[in-house]
């Protein structure tokens, strides 16, 4: 009876550990309101693929405690669906990942966007699988929506590992950067392209690894571990890391003011900063909102409110 309970006991420890192992908890919705003609079913089963396939996969090589596992949110609002294909779908895809902030309960964002192009295929009945060797597989629209699961995860990793040391996340950004290079390519399948979009997948990892960009990711690392990981300890001198971080964002879109990631960056970070810099005082405050409103002017009315 012992070595029954203990072989029980080792295997549950053991199949413990391999949930442990994975790096992602991301929590997955399927919306379909506009799709009529579907079984209902179909979404059901195409939210729990992508789930198990994002949170099961092993992404790197590191070991993560279940406690250390990235959260992040995927929404898929599935907009389209063709009569003539059952089984392709079109979609725009939200997306949200943190980061904790040490010794607070705070957990600070570090990616928020909507990519519009998203279009597939899928069926209940095929497993989701992907190969880095092999981005485009042999149906392009069906390897098209893992090539996106798979773009965002090693994104979401390469920004977190960024965070906690100097281009940590660098082997990350890099497969995301070969799925770019070898997407599948169709007729309907868009994002993947420099000319298509200058805010589009492309741009976002090209200019991550663009040595052009050096400052950008060297300015992440000192907000998140210079900054936000010391205001529990060091308050004033984690807030002035931070404060020095939105300063070097204005040198980088003085010289590139059409740059995707600072838009990434307030994308995920303007009501963070805006409470940051509302903790100054009443000539800091005006100073700071001035920049924010320059270096980030979708919500650039926003920042001219609270100047008021």
């Amino acid at each position: 009876m012992f070595h029954k309970v203990g072989s029980v006991f080792l295997l549950l420890t053991c199949l413990a550990f391999h949930v442990a192992a994975q790096e992602l908890n991301c929590k997955v919705k399927v919306l379909h309101e506009k799709i009529t003609g579907v079984d209902a079913q179909v979404f059901t089963s195409m939210e729990r693929s992508i789930t198990e396939f994002l949170n099961t996969r092993k992404w790197t090589g590191d070991e993560f405690k279940t406690t250390e596992r990235i959260d992040c949110n995927m929404l898929f609002n599935v907009t389209g669906h063709s009569d003539s294909d059952p089984d392709l779908y079109t979609a725009t895809l939200s997306i949200q990942a943190t980061r904790p902030v040490y010794n607070t309960s705070y957990n600070s964002p570090t990616l928020n966007t909507i990519d519009k192009d998203v279009v597939f295929h899928y069926s209940q009945y095929t497993p989701l699988s992907f190969d880095d060797n092999r981005v485009s597989g042999s149906d392009p629209l069906s390897s098209n929506l893992t090539a996106i699961l798979a773009y965002y995860s090693y994104l979401i990793l390469g920004l977190d590992y960024d965070s906690f040391s100097p281009s940590g996340g660098t082997n990350l950004l890099k497969r995301a950067q070969n799925i770019v290079s070898n997407a599948p390519e169709d007729a309907g399948i868009k994002g993947w392209k420099a000319f298509e979009d200058r805010r589009n997948r492309y741009w976002i990892i090209d200019q991550l690894l663009s040595p052009r960009y050096t400052a950008y990711r060297a300015l992440w690392y000192s907000y998140h571990r210079e900054g936000l990981d010391q205001l529990y300890s060091k308050p004033a001198e984690g807030r002035r890391k931070m404060l020095e971080a939105l300063n070097g964002l204005q040198s980088l879109f003085r010289d590139n003011p059409q740059s995707s990631l600072i838009q990434s960056f307030f994308n995920a970070k303007s009501d963070e900063v805006t409470k940051l810099v509302m903790q100054g005082s009443h000539e800091e405050r005006k100073q700071y909102l001035t920049l924010l409103a320059q270096v980030d002017p979708d919500n650039a009315q926003k920042y001219r409110a609270l100047q008021e």
